[in-house]
């Protein structure tokens, strides 16, 4: 399974990464008299409802889906992590005030913070960013804190007070690299919640903004077509389908890898 993910994901990312050089069109020419043209030799994947290559806006759709995605998880795995940590070492009023915080931000669906977002920042990739990193940060600190809050008894952590070590080098030296492997299956779970999460909020129009290539986008428009021409909806979504399974694949991957209760055969 793990094998499997990390080729599917390489596939994407490599898809990605090199996207202006392997996409046979630019893909926010419309090209005159071919709307809807379905795949063939000059279209791969076929041609969008103004005439827009589709394989070329694929590849830019993932491109942009995996950067939003990896920004956004990456910012709020800083925040949840730094914040976690610090509430699951110092407890007391620090401790009450940072989880009923994230916890408040956790009642709410990630799409209604989405929209939130959108509402006081306009629709755009910025407000997107922000959406999914707010989302992702109670998901992060509870993790962290509950792994704190046992790692802290342990007696390398009494060790190293006994040296002088202050609380800021005994969390970032000692505690936090003894939580990681959690964090790490984490962050390749919300990795693949934040991509499906930005196709989400881009199909509801709060997401990226035409003419940016997005593979939320292109599902929405696709949906007036799908009698007429279903190669529009049906490539975009298995692109995403693609991606998805990479990324959970991997996650299990690394749950199995990383969980120290596994016997090795």
């Amino acid at each position: 399974m793990g094998t499997l993910g990390l080729l599917l994901t390489g596939l994407t990312v490599a898809a990605a990464l090199l996207a202006p050089t392997i996409a046979p069109h630019d893909p926010l020419v419309q090209h005159q008299n071919q709307e809807l043209v379905p795949p063939g030799r000059a279209f791969l994947l076929g041609t969008d409802d103004v005439g827009r290559d589709i394989l070329s806006r694929i590849l830019y759709g993932l491109r942009l889906s995996l950067a939003v995605g990896m920004l956004s998880v990456l910012l709020g795995a800083l925040v949840g992590v730094v914040s976690g940590v610090m509430a699951g070492y110092l407890e007391g009023w620090l401790d009450a005030v940072t989880m009923r915080l994230w916890d408040s931000v956790l009642a709410f669906p990630p799409v209604l913070v989405g929209v939130a977002v959108a509402a006081l920042l306009g629709p755009g990739t910025f407000s997107l960013c922000l959406a999914l990193a707010v989302a992702s940060i109670p998901q992060f600190a509870r993790l962290a804190r509950a792994s704190v809050l046992v790692e802290k008894q342990r007696e390398y952590v009494a060790a190293a007070r006994c040296l002088g070590g202050s609380d800021v080098l005994i969390m970032a030296r000692h505690i936090l690299p003894n939580t990681l492997s959690p964090l790490l299956v984490q962050l390749t779970l919300a990795m693949a919640f934040a991509v499906l999460l930005e196709s989400g909020l881009s199909f509801l129009g709060i997401g990226a903004q035409p003419p940016e290539a997005s593979l939320g986008s292109m599902l929405s428009v696709a949906r007036r077509f799908l009698r007429s021409a279903p190669w529009y909806g049906v490539f975009p979504g298995l692109a995403l389908v693609v991606l998805l399974l990479g990324l959970n694949f991997l996650s299990d991957a690394a749950r199995t890898a990383l969980d120290p209760r596994r016997v090795n055969a």
